[in-house]
């Protein structure tokens, strides 16, 4: 059996995704970027890993800046997000859980940084990552409204831009390769942020 005979099996009716097909180029893209990074990681490869047509993993994943975030996405999965009781605690959880714990010392901080930088030169990369980036804060934004129903902060605090501060000190953190150090500064970034709530809800 041919490769095309094998991708034509998988294959469901019309664009919809064959979950079997699905889990093999994923699969196969993960195993490429472990095996030999980002700089051998290409949709020819991973279709010659996965058995697959390259017309079946475009339809699916039209760059391999998407393909590259889908595989990052399976690893943020299996992690929660945190609810210690305390707007602090949240924060400080997120950081080392969600952010800079999450990418240390592991192929999934690779892999995120390299969809970043894709992201400053090609617009359809970028567009795929302020997609994920706006899915992940509608979750990420819970933590502060959790903090304003128990009347920790007040309710006009912005909990978009607490999470983006949080994020961006993050992100800049990941593009210096820098989340080691970073980690040593968690709970001091998150209570200057949160002096900064304090002093907004008693203004």
């Amino acid at each position: 059996m041919t490769a095309t005979d094998i991708d034509e099996a998988r294959r469901s009716i019309g664009a919809r995704r064959n979950p079997a097909s699905q889990e093999a180029i994923l699969d196969a893209a993960e195993a490429i970027m472990r095996e030999e990074g980002i700089a051998g990681f290409s949709i020819e490869a991973v279709a010659r890993r996965a058995r697959a047509g390259k017309p079946t993993i475009y339809r699916w994943w039209p760059n391999r800046t998407v393909l590259m975030l889908d595989v990052y996405r399976r690893f943020k999965n299996a992690t929660q997000f945190p609810d210690t009781g305390t707007l602090r605690g949240d924060l400080v959880a997120f950081l080392e859980n969600q952010l800079l714990g999450f990418w240390k010392d592991r192929l999934c901080g690779t892999v995120y940084r390299a969809v970043i930088a894709e992201a400053q030169t090609n617009a359809d990369a970028a567009e795929a990552l302020y997609a994920y980036q706006a899915e992940r804060k509608k979750v990420a934004v819970q933590i502060v409204d959790r903090a304003k129903a128990r009347g920790e902060i007040g309710a006009d605090v912005d909990g978009d831009l607490i999470i983006d501060m949080i994020v961006s000190f993050a992100w800049h953190q990941l593009l210096l390769g820098r989340v080691g150090e970073a980690m040593k500064s968690i709970e001091g970034v998150v209570d200057g942020i949160l002096i900064g709530c304090a002093g907004l809800r008693s203004s």
